[in-house]
């Protein structure tokens, strides 16, 4: 079983090898989420590459944008893939995706691609796209009405989330490795222990009613919860070298 990670570097080792497990599992749509807003995502998509290091040139990779693809070109050399923006560019996403590809991984796709992203994912049919660092669920920033909801039942729904690492502050992180079930994780006096485990993601109401219920029992006795040190300074550290 994972347990919550010590620096990003550990977190995206565990999500490679969750993203394998979930490719074996026979998972199509695949989500990664490391939920830090100071992390750029082409440097975690470029440690990410190995995953698919036996699919060559039968890989597709994508990225939200002309620019973001044009960069990604110029960086990543001599690569056996093609790299395409996901539908901003002349060429139209159906003559994009090519029928010798087999897998696809699309970069931090947002709300306004996730039209792009749901026409990918019917293009593709069987084929597994793997999405990392998307915020495709800020349509809550867009409205909750039916239109809305009727695109998360229809395709957000489908998404396997095979790992999640988010701080939701300073003490307390929502945590997924697949196939593991989802996790809180609380910090106490400098350490990190794990106070709840869920069959899926936890809303805010949930989180708040975990933390809360925590809050009451703290200092009782009981079964001791297994601790981690405080993985946020680590964390910081190696974002702060992902920047320079």
């Amino acid at each position: 079983m994972a347990e919550l990670p010590n620096s990003l570097e550990d977190a995206i080792a565990q999500a490679r090898e969750a993203t394998k497990a979930a490719l074996v599992d026979g998972c199509k749509r695949i989500q990664i989420d490391f939920l830090f807003p100071e992390l750029k995502p082409m440097p975690v998509a470029e440690q990410f590459l190995s995953v698919f290091a036996e699919y060559g040139s039968k890989l597709k990779v994508f990225f939200p944008d002309a620019g973001g693809a044009a960069l990604a070109s110029r960086e990543w050399t001599d690569v056996p893939f093609k790299i395409f923006d996901i539908g901003t560019g002349k060429l139209s996403l159906e003559k994009k995706i090519e029928p010798e590809d087999e897998i696809f991984f699309l970069i931090a796709p947002t709300v306004v691609e996730v039209g792009e992203v749901e026409k990918m994912a019917q293009l593709v049919g069987d084929r597994p796209i793997v999405i990392l660092n998307p915020r495709l669920e800020d349509l809550g920033a867009v409205g909750i009405g039916y239109a809305a909801r009727q695109l998360r039942d229809r395709f957000i729904s489908t998404i396997e989330n095979c790992y999640y690492l988010r701080p939701v502050d300073n003490e307390t992180a929502v945590f997924r490795c697949y196939p593991s079930q989802w996790e809180v994780w609380l910090e106490n006096s400098g350490e990190y222990q794990k106070i709840a485990e869920l069959p899926k993601k936890p809303s805010g109401d949930e989180l708040d009613l975990i933390l809360a219920q925590q809050g009451s029992a703290s200092g009782t006795s009981g079964t001791q919860v297994p601790k981690k040190p405080n993985m946020f300074k680590s964390l910081q550290r190696f974002l702060r070298a992902l920047r320079n």
